[in-house]
């Protein structure tokens, strides 16, 4: 920790970088030292009673999966580009939350603390390690999708969840694009407690993931199969799906690759804007509350009427309308006084 804050202090502007798998939320002047926090790596403390765990920021996904997989339980919001090295502080520093937060809820939902050196050189922690010492002021959630505008982080709490007796996923096939639309729709608001519900812009299907015991993932399997024509993956298949699917494989290797944050009554028209660029792809994620845009190395990304921030690739990190707060403001203020870290606009 002490290496950490000599040399947040020691560099007039500063940013830091985690694995490196989103790329685009690193790329700042020259003027900026980019701080590694590769070997801040590690899982300080972990309460399977108490379902959390504590770990320093440049700690591997992959390695906190494993340790609380042991113990039967997981991250329900299904952190994205395990496989690819991302980080714990990377992860939560873009904001992204997996297929699971159709059900469960984000990222956001289950941080507990932070402890994070500021813009005048302070360790501070704020939240707390378990659930019931988590009170006050919910600072700890200004980190989520912050890119480093409020500090660098370097230990982070998170609660996590026991992990289904059973998974089941479903693929549903629609006659168009219209028609998959509607059963994205359908499928949200139904009474089956969806764990995940994806869309891929390039066919017309859905993806349904259900979670509980095996009996009561057969009667609903049969549920959904009565309303809509539906295809059980096999294990082997399933686990391929979704672990490719959390690596982005469906997304242009070398281009560009954004988030857009929507509404489900938007996939419509979201589907229409990404069909208008040549060569791009989409993808719908939890339920038609997230989307995905990917273009080809070299192509810009669209005007887009919605927020947006770019992964990987080309162009502004924030596009589409965005809103800042005044309390977003105003805890800029508090903890970066120095304007060490990048803007909220940059």
């Amino acid at each position: 920790m002490t290496e950490l804050v000599d040399a947040v202090r020691s560099a007039r502007r500063v940013v830091a970088v985690g694995a490196g798998t989103k790329p685009r939320l690193a790329q700042v002047p020259a003027e900026f030292r980019r701080i590694s926090t590769a070997k801040l790596s590690g899982i300080v403390d972990y309460e399977p009673s108490e379902f959390t765990f504590t770990a320093l920021a440049g700690t591997p996904l992959r390695e906190i999966a494993a340790e609380v997989a042991q113990r039967g339980q997981y991250l329900p919001f299904d952190p994205v580009l395990t496989d690819a090295g991302a980080t714990l502080g990377g992860t939560v520093a873009a904001g992204l939350s997996g297929p699971g937060r159709f059900r469960f809820g984000g990222l956001r939902d289950f941080i507990l603390g932070v402890r994070f050196v500021d813009g005048s050189g302070r360790l501070l922690r704020l939240g707390g390690r378990v659930v019931k010492n988590a009170a006050g002021f919910d600072v700890p959630k200004f980190f989520v999708g912050a890119a480093g505008r409020f500090g660098v982080m370097a230990e982070l709490t998170f609660k996590v969840f026991p992990r289904p007796a059973g998974l089941r996923t479903l693929r549903l096939d629609a006659q168009d694009g219209a028609a998959q639309v509607r059963m994205l729709q359908e499928a949200a608001n139904t009474r089956w407690e969806i764990d995940a519900l994806e869309a891929a812009l390039e066919e017309s299907a859905i993806w349904i993931r259900l979670g509980g015991a095996p009996v009561a993932l057969d009667a609903l399997t049969a549920e959904i199969a009565a309303r809509w024509p539906a295809r059980t993956l096999g294990e082997a298949e399933a686990a391929t799906f979704w672990s490719e699917l959390a690596g982005f494989r469906w997304a242009h290797a070398d281009g560009t690759l954004a988030k857009v944050a929507m509404a489900p009554a938007q996939v419509g028209a979201f589907r229409a804007a990404v069909r208008a660029v040549p060569g791009a792809r989409g993808w719908v994620s939890n339920g038609g509350n997230t989307g995905y845009v990917s273009l080809p190395a070299g192509a810009a990304l669209p005007a887009l009427t919605w927020p947006a921030v770019t992964l990987r690739g080309t162009g502004p990190l924030w596009s589409g309308p965005t809103r800042r707060f005044d309390v977003m403001r105003a805890v800029k203020a508090a903890l970066d006084p120095e304007n060490r870290f990048p803007n909220l606009d940059d």
